[in-house]
């Protein structure tokens, strides 16, 4: 059977979930490019509908938000979303109780990874769960009949960001990105190593990604010969600074260096080399799924702090990944 219509049931999305599962929403088009896609958040909102909204145009048909279906006990025995029927339900969640309720959607065939897949009308080759959840739900389109590796197109940015990240960024410069935040600054490798490694990039110019919360980064940035920090000019120039905007930027870059964070995932979105670096977090779980990805880990170097990461190894990878770095 091949899907027209399919449905993707989550709990719900924040921006970190949201930049996390774009490369499954990314295969999943890839597969089945003519099915109508409809996103279901069962229990609260999805940054799809919303601040990450234009990254999946042309990916997601319709998102639905606060479903209203899957923490109730007596979801069990009612019939979601109105009756509406879909070929395919994808159920991205793995409880048990709520995949019974996500199982009354009316469908021809139901895919859940709950209890092993014991309510799934399809199964993967290994039933085992894997520990990223991004391969999680690809582990999903396998078990639905569709190839979890399949090559996916770039992104279709909307015209406003590329036209944006060509101005901010022009042609002409090898340009490395830079972004040194996250969430958790225990996440972050000294920011004084991200200058050094700036400095020693020879003819390429580096790029700070610097979001809101890292002000204090930008004067020390912006003493670095030749940098560029395109998010705080963009603010000047009163273009409004966005994950798509971020990865509009990211696909003008050769390669680029993060931490574990959204601006790593974002950057990943970009389709370019990306150098992830981890130190208390767990790549095999939480590493960005970029097109050629070096993770280095501060365990390999004797450490957990982010610090034990050395920046000799940190311009190695970065300057390989730049050499396997195909056209912009």
């Amino acid at each position: 059977m091949t899907p027209q219509t399919i449905l993707v049931y989550v709990g719900l999305d924040l921006v970190g979930d949201g930049l996390m599962k774009l490369p499954f929403v990314r295969v999943l088009k890839a597969n089945w490019p003519q099915a109508k896609i409809t996103w279901c958040a069962g229990k609260g909102a999805s940054v799809y509908a919303g601040s990450l909204r234009q990254l999946v145009a042309g990916l997601i048909d319709e998102t639905l938000e606060n479903a209203g279906f899957g923490s109730r006990l007596g979801d069990i025995f009612a019939r979601p979303l109105g009756g509406r029927r879909f070929d395919l339900v994808l159920d991205t969640q793995r409880r048990f109780s709520t995949s019974l309720a996500v199982r009354r959607v009316c469908h021809r065939r139901f895919v859940s990874g709950a209890a092993s897949f014991l309510l799934s009308d399809g199964r993967p080759a290994a039933r085992t769960k894997p520990r990223a959840m991004l391969d999680q739900m690809l582990q999903l389109i396998e078990a639905a009949g569709g190839d979890p590796a399949l090559a996916t197109p770039p992104l279709a940015l909307p015209a406003d960001a590329t036209q944006a990240a060509a101005s901010l960024l022009p042609p002409g410069p090898t340009y490395v990105g830079l972004a040194p935040g996250a969430g958790n600054r225990a996440k972050c490798w000294p920011f004084e190593n991200y200058c050094a490694v700036a400095k020693a990039l020879g003819d390429a110019v580096p790029v700070f990604i610097l979001g809101p919360d890292e002000k204090d980064w930008i004067a020390a940035a912006s003493s670095v010969p030749k940098a560029r920090l395109p998010l705080q000019e963009a603010a000047a120039r009163g273009i409004p600074a966005s994950p798509t905007l971020t990865i509009a930027l990211a696909q003008r870059l050769s390669a680029s260096l993060a931490n574990d964070s959204g601006g790593g995932h974002m950057l990943a979105a970009g389709d370019r080399p990306l150098v992830s670096l981890f130190g208390p977090t767990d790549p095999a779980k939480f590493a960005p799924r970029a097109r050629h990805l070096t993770v280095l880990r501060a365990q390999t170097f004797g450490g957990i702090d982010m610090a034990a990461i050395p920046i000799d190894a940190v311009v190695a990878a970065l300057q390989s990944s730049m050499a396997s770095a195909g056209p912009r």
